[in-house]
C-alpha cells in the first residue's frame, strides 16, 4: 500500500457512509475521499462530514477528493462541497505525498505510522490500493 510505504497509518472504510460512521468514533488527520462508492458517495458523506449537526468529531477534517473523473469542472464540484483538494486517479506517489504534506500542517497533523489516531489516513477504496 503507497500510503503505507510513505509511512502513514491507514484505515480503509468501504463506503462514504462507513467514513461517516469512522469519522463519529475517530478524529482522524486527513481523510483521503473516493468521489463514487455505494451507499453513499463521496459528495454526500463529504456534506454530510462538513454538516455541523451531524456526529462527526472534527468537521474541519482535510478531505482530499481522489477520482478518476478527470473532466473539466470535477475539481470545481469537490471544491464546491467541501473537499479540500482533487486528486485525479491514477494518483502518482510524488502528488500524494504533497497533497498529505499540504493538508497535515498545523494542529491535528497527520502524522507517520505509530502515532495517535488524530494522526491516521482514512481512506476510501475506488480501485488501486493507496
Amino acid at each position: 500500500m503507497l500510503l503505507n510505504k510513505l509511512g502513514y497509518k491507514v484505515d480503509v472504510v468501504a463506503s462514504g457512509l462507513e467514513a461517516v460512521h469512522a469519522l463519529e468514533l475517530i478524529d482522524y488527520g486527513l481523510v483521503l475521499m473516493d468521489c463514487q462508492m455505494p451507499e453513499m458517495d463521496g459528495f454526500e458523506a463529504t456534506a454530510m462530514i462538513r454538516n455541523a449537526d451531524s456526529k462527526v468529531l472534527n468537521h474541519d477534517v482535510p478531505i482530499i477528493a481522489m477520482t478518476s473523473n478527470a473532466m473539466t469542472g470535477d475539481r470545481e464540484k469537490c471544491i464546491g462541497v467541501g473537499m479540500d483538494d482533487y486528486l485525479a486517479k491514477p494518483v502518482k506517489k510524488d502528488e500524494l505525498a504533497e497533497a498529505i504534506a499540504k493538508w497535515g500542517q498545523g494542529e491535528g497533523q497527520v502524522g507517520k505510522a505509530g502515532s495517535h489516531p488524530a494522526d491516521t489516513v482514512l481512506e476510501l477504496p475506488g480501485g488501486e490500493p493507496l
